[in-house]
């Protein structure tokens, strides 16, 4: 039986396929050009278009497809890219597993920490956000700025995670992972930072009191394979590290392990927001202290509980 893969080109996707290759795993990737190599096959997610024979009797569907949320400046277009790219991507998959008579043993479906919107320093688990019921859709999000801080993403991530109900509707099992900051030197929130950090320019971000949720890379695989071999577990899984830290201990913990010195006066909000536009205040100046309960319940043993022992594995 394959694992079948959505997004495998990203950054986390990459990783997921090395992996399970590593560990003798059959693995089909879909994707939205016409296929150039033999463990490839199409799909349009935009137009509803996917052969379900593909997913027939798969162990397991692993969907990470999206847009980048901080991979351009957030007009309009982009936001409504967001936003399709998740939702008709999910709702495509979803549909076509509820139509087989065999289907996956699991769908793991990317999700992000993003729905638990601004939480300060308050500590949040799973039992925090309330699901949609199968076969209801929130309302998709509006502008960001019509709510708080925090709120857009919160409802892009809700709607996000409501489209996989015709699959839970057909008694697949269904896990959403609400993925934290994941860590690696190839790229994403870590990498983007390496070349500033290294030529000794990093610095808190806003107040640098808010709280970064995190996970290595090497966890957040380890947590996916374990959630495809536990029959029991559904719903919302939060992989992030069990230590979150503030934007100013992540600043000083990165310089440490670089042995670059940062710079003693944060970025200022104003000038965040200027350049990232609404990321800055959805993404990076709130506080998301996130906590992977049900992964501790679960027994999962993290390789890097801690942000320095991170670090230094990864740099």
């Amino acid at each position: 039986m394959a694992v079948v893969i959505t997004g495998s080109s990203g950054l986390i996707g990459k990783a997921l396929v090395r992996a399970l290759r590593d560990e003798g795993l059959s693995v089909v990737r879909l994707v939205r050009r016409a296929p150039a190599a033999p463990d490839e096959a199409f799909w349009n997610p935009r137009e509803g278009v996917l052969d379900p024979a593909l997913l027939e009797g798969a162990e397991a569907v692993v969907h990470l497809a999206g847009a980048g949320v901080a991979d351009k400046r957030w007009t309009p277009a982009y936001r409504r890219e967001l936003v399709a790219s998740r939702v008709d991507g999910t709702r495509t998959l979803a549909t076509a597993i509820a139509s087989l008579d065999r289907p996956p043993a699991v769908l793991l479906s990317g999700s992000a920490m993003g729905v638990y919107g601004d939480t300060g320093d308050h500590p949040v688990d799973e039992s925090a956000e309330p699901r949609p019921r199968p076969g209801t859709r929130p309302e998709p999000p509006g502008e960001p700025g019509d709510g708080p801080p925090g709120q857009w993403l919160a409802g892009l991530v809700r709607s996000w995670e409501a489209e996989t109900g015709p699959a839970e509707e057909a008694g697949v099992r269904v896990v959403h992972l609400r993925t934290g900051h994941v860590l690696t030197r190839e790229g994403g929130f870590l990498g983007r930072m390496l070349p500033l950090f290294k030529a000794g320019l990093g610095a808190p971000l806003g107040s640098g009191r808010q709280y970064i949720s995190w996970i290595s890379m090497a966890d957040w695989i380890g947590a996916v394979r374990r959630l495809m071999a536990e029959p029991a577990v559904s719903g919302p899984v939060n992989l992030t590290a069990p230590t979150p830290v503030t934007n100013a201990e992540f600043t000083k913990a990165l310089g440490r392990a670089l042995r670059r010195p940062t710079m003693p006066v944060a970025v200022p909000a104003f000038a965040l927001r200027a350049a990232l536009g609404g990321l800055a205040d959805e993404g990076v100046l709130i506080g998301q202290r996130v906590m992977p309960r049900r992964l501790l319940e679960m027994g999962f043993r993290f390789r890097h509980p801690r942000l320095d022992e991170a670090l230094a594995a990864i740099i």
